[in-house]
């Protein structure tokens, strides 16, 4: 029986890795789009995408975004362009300024939670907003869901409107402070979610170290998956990664010891039902 095809995110460069952690990190737009590029002809379907400025510290200028967004329908046609509307690049509206640009998703995180030397506040009133500037550049959303209640609060918004079925939700663990890369929760947030909504699709991010144990879970649990240097920039702990491919090709690697097939992004797009582009 030929098993369902997993969907990998390539996160391509966050908003705290910095060519310090490890040379490979790209920082510029142009970087940004040749890496991305690279995962995507090594097999990523999603690019989940940040930008910085001049200086390299973490923005959501929307003329960045816009560039970025440019240069990867050009150079990765058909592959799914998620923009970050996540609290380290700007505060309050500012941080979903680029969902005017209609990539196919866009991420949304729907509750607070710590982070290692913060909390990372996503207020209700923020929350609605940016779910309804999502709905009205017809943007899918990529719930982040750092916290169990989380998950809870997405299948609330898809009841009462302000969010379109199906749902994608994303688990992240291995957060300091937040919800640790731990078998048993991650099997419990798969079956809270399908009964809060039970035509969801899933996926799972680690962070750091979890990078691989996450992604392996997910893979045999039927999940989709996200690798790239924003969560993690090593291959090991002694190994710095070389580039993005190489995660994305690692992720693949586990994918064909569970024999299932990394989607490509026509698959993708119908799994998350995206038009088609």
């Amino acid at each position: 029986m030929k098993k369902n095809p997993c969907i990998i995110c390539v996160a391509i460069t966050g908003s705290l890795p910095t060519k310090e952690n490890n040379p490979a990190v790209p920082i510029t737009i142009a970087e940004q789009i040749e890496s991305t590029q690279e995962a995507f002809e090594a097999g990523a379907a999603i690019a989940h995408c940040h930008v910085r400025d001049d200086e390299g510290k973490p923005t959501s200028d929307p003329a960045r975004f816009a560039r970025l967004k440019e240069g990867l329908d050009k150079h990765c046609p058909g592959m799914i362009v998620q923009l970050s509307t996540g609290g380290r690049s700007g505060a309050g509206q500012a941080r979903g300024g680029m969902l005017s640009l209609r990539p196919d998703m866009a991420s949304l995180s729907v509750g607070s939670n710590n982070f290692p030397t913060r909390v990372y506040e996503n207020p209700p009133d923020l929350v609605d907003w940016l779910a309804s500037e999502m709905l009205s550049y017809h943007v899918k959303p990529e719930i982040e869901a750092f916290d169990l209640s989380h998950i809870v609060q997405a299948a609330t918004m898809q009841r009462d409107g302000r969010l379109e079925g199906p749902l994608y939700v994303q688990f992240v663990m291995g957060v300091k402070n937040a919800m640790p890369a731990d078998e048993k929760i991650l099997d419990f947030y798969i079956e809270t979610l399908k009964r809060f909504s039970p035509d969801a699709q899933w996926c799972a991010a680690g962070i750091g170290p979890a990078q691989i144990v996450i992604n392996e879970w997910a893979i045999a649990k039927g999940g989709h998956t996200r690798t790239g240097m924003e969560d993690n920039v090593r291959i090991d702990k002694n190994t710095l990664a070389p580039s993005n491919a190489a995660l994305v090709k690692r992720t693949i690697a586990i994918c064909e010891k569970y024999g299932r097939p990394a989607a490509t992004w026509k698959q993708a797009r119908e799994i998350l039902n995206l038009e088609q582009r």
